[in-house]
């Protein structure tokens, strides 16, 4: 196939003409990484992707995982594919030089990763081995290091995430999972977990298992929780694998979709020998743990990202070969000859709809991204601190509006199909059914919601969310006067002093004693700001985007207030075509899209909470 992936020309422009993001390499940490490389490593991202991921998705979704006495399967052609991920190093692009990794910016992990994560359930057994392998860099001892890592960088030994108990799901405080402490300072875990993604497979020679439990005595709660590294084999001293530890794989549960995922219940214990050892300080499991699920709600921003990309791509390529009725010009006319169903309104408007949300959330993601890169490489404090502030704000965010704009965008896609769309004979039924699930685990979307307007808009007095409308403030201040887009500035304008007096309005209701506002409406909440970010990010894009058509037009010597002159050139010229693609597009989404915030506005200020109110027995008869 060519590339259906992602739009490459996309992804430089929000890497590149947007964020500018080589200028990291000016910073100490990442001086020895250039533009060159950046494109290099993009380059071969592309084409590992089309020439050995991609090719498994439709086999690993049909063949699925199996379970056989005790040791979990995973398809066949995920074999080589992994073999040479990790043989190339895509599965430890951002960790540091000193254990193995590349040291690269999280930001170029990302986007490599942009290209792979179409296929989740391939991706996710080298990215928590790698999101394992981070835990024990921050957090280990010197001999955790020394043993666990080196193999770990290179894919030989895997890892997996373990919260998530039959009883403890969101409320991970409840867990019952136990530590009992031996005499030479090591554990022994008892307890179930449940819905562990990659909690067992045979694409490594050892799976190490980071366990969040409770020490027998702490206290309950999440402040009494502690995490252990629990190999599937122990390790002997010289670094050999011993015998199997005491955990069973109970069963893999079937799944709607990513059916290549190996989702596990798995018991800890039954013989009372399960071996584990204490990661960090007692106590400290929930703080500790928290950093590998950060990674993963970024990484699960990405599955939104990704499968909505592959979607619409797939979907544009059909709307230009499905021919289907006459031009709306023609259709008094039975014998006006077919056109492909992309000439249709109603076709286009979904196709755009589609485009401009893509886009949006790729530039969320890269933004978010970046703003972690650079708070790790400034020297400057005051920059550092405010970095990482927008970084914050925006994790949740990237969570939750990526995979749920990520899944409608994916079901649009489908209705460009039509019946053709809900079988099997072609993906986009397989898209649908994998991207579903990123809108529930690592935290749902609700949660993540709480977490925002619970936690971040308040963060530093709220001085974490000023920064991000300071910065939203710079980029219209910088386009609004030109003529093309004056409108669209103020509408954007608009949007952002609106979400502004929405932080105020949820603070002075918390006050007030009325907390159950802002919190019963935390999502709506969320997903109008992840609007507004959207609508400004395309904005700042269609100022780029503006200047270079201006500078190709006077080139041209087109008269942009010609628009036949504008479309013969935009019809001749490649980038002309890109440049006009995303000016429309941002106009598109502020014209269409932003305004859908009007009513979220006016249903939170009204301050109904019938939601609450109704009477568990009124819901049904």
């Amino acid at each position: 196939m060519g590339n259906l992936i992602l739009d490459e020309r996309d992804q430089n422009f929000v890497l590149f003409e947007m964020l500018a993001s080589e200028k990291l390499c000016d910073s100490k940490k990442y001086s020895e990484f250039s533009r060159d490389m950046f494109d290099m490593i993009l380059s071969e991202a592309q084409k590992f992707a089309i020439e050995e991921i991609f090719p498994t998705l439709e086999e690993s979704d049909k063949t699925g995982c199996r379970l056989e006495n005790g040791q979990v399967y995973v398809p066949e052609c995920f074999h080589r594919p992994y073999r040479l991920f990790c043989e190339s190093g895509w599965n430890c692009m951002s960790l540091p030089q000193n254990v193995g990794g590349q040291g690269l910016p999280f930001l170029m992990r990302i986007a490599a990763h942009d290209w792979f994560v179409h296929n989740f359930a391939f991706v996710s057994y080298p990215g928590l081995g790698e999101g394992a392998a981070h835990l024990i860099d921050v957090y280990g001892s010197q001999e955790q290091k020394d043993t666990y890592l080196p193999k770990m960088i290179t894919g030989q030994w895997g890892g997996s995430m373990c919260l998530t108990e039959p009883g403890a799901g969101t409320d991970v405080g409840n867990l019952s999972t136990k530590a009992i402490r031996q005499s030479d300072g090591t554990f022994k875990i008892i307890g179930t977990k449940v819905f562990i993604t990659g909690g067992d497979q045979d694409l490594t020679e050892n799976i190490i298992h980071p366990v969040l439990a409770r020490i027998e005595g702490d206290p309950a709660g999440t402040k009494g929780i502690s995490i252990f590294l629990v190999p599937k084999f122990m390790i002997n001293k010289d670094g050999s694998l011993g015998r199997r530890n005491d955990f069973e794989i109970a069963k893999i549960e079937e799944k709607m979709g990513i059916h290549g995922s190996s989702t596990c219940l798995i018991n800890f214990g039954d013989n009372n020998d399960c071996h584990a050892e204490l990661l960090g300080e007692e106590r400290e499991g929930m703080k500790i743990m928290f950093q590998m699920m950060n990674e993963a709600r970024i990484a699960t921003g990405l599955q939104g990202l990704t499968s909505a990309s592959i979607a619409y791509l797939h979907a544009l390529q059909y709307t230009k070969e499905r021919l289907q009725g006459s031009s709306l010009m023609d259709f008094k006319n039975p014998q006006a000859p077919r056109v492909a169903i992309i000439e249709h309104p109603d076709v286009r408007r979904m196709l755009l709809w589609m485009k401009s949300n893509v886009e949006s959330m790729r530039a969320l993601m890269y933004y978010a991204t970046l703003c972690g890169d650079k708070a790790l490489s400034t020297e400057d404090e005051t920059e550092m601190v405010k970095w990482i502030g927008i970084f914050e704000i925006l994790t949740p965010i990237v969570k939750a509006y990526c995979t749920d704009i990520g899944f409608r965008v994916t079901e649009t896609a489908m209705q460009c199909y039509g019946g053709y769309g809900y079988c099997s004979e072609y993906p986009v039924e397989q898209f649908l059914r994998d991207e579903k699930i990123a809108s529930i685990y690592e935290g749902t979307n609700g949660i993540q919601a709480l977490d925002l307007v619970g936690r971040k808009l308040g963060m530093k007095k709220g001085a974490y969310f000023m920064y991000l409308l300071g910065e939203m403030h710079a980029t219209v201040a910088t386009y609004k006067d030109h003529s093309r887009l004056k409108d669209l500035a103020d509408d954007v304008l608009n949007g952002i002093n609106a979400l502004a007096d929405m932080g105020m309005f949820f603070g002075s209701s918390a006050k007030a004693g009325k907390f159950l506002i802002p919190v019963g409406n935390a999502y709506p909440f969320l997903m109008m700001m992840g609007k507004i970010i959207s609508a400004w990010l395309l904005f700042w894009q269609a100022g780029i985007a503006q200047a270079k058509l201006d500078n190709l037009s006077t080139m041209k010597e087109v008269d942009q207030g010609d628009a036949s002159s504008l479309n013969k050139l935009v019809r001749e010229n490649r980038d002309a075509a890109f440049y006009d693609g995303k000016v429309k597009t941002a106009r598109f989404f502020i014209k269409h899209v932003l305004p859908e915030i009007e009513g979220t506005i006016k249903s939170i200020k009204s301050e109904d909470i019938s939601f609450l109110e109704i009477a568990i027995e009124s819901f049904s008869s």
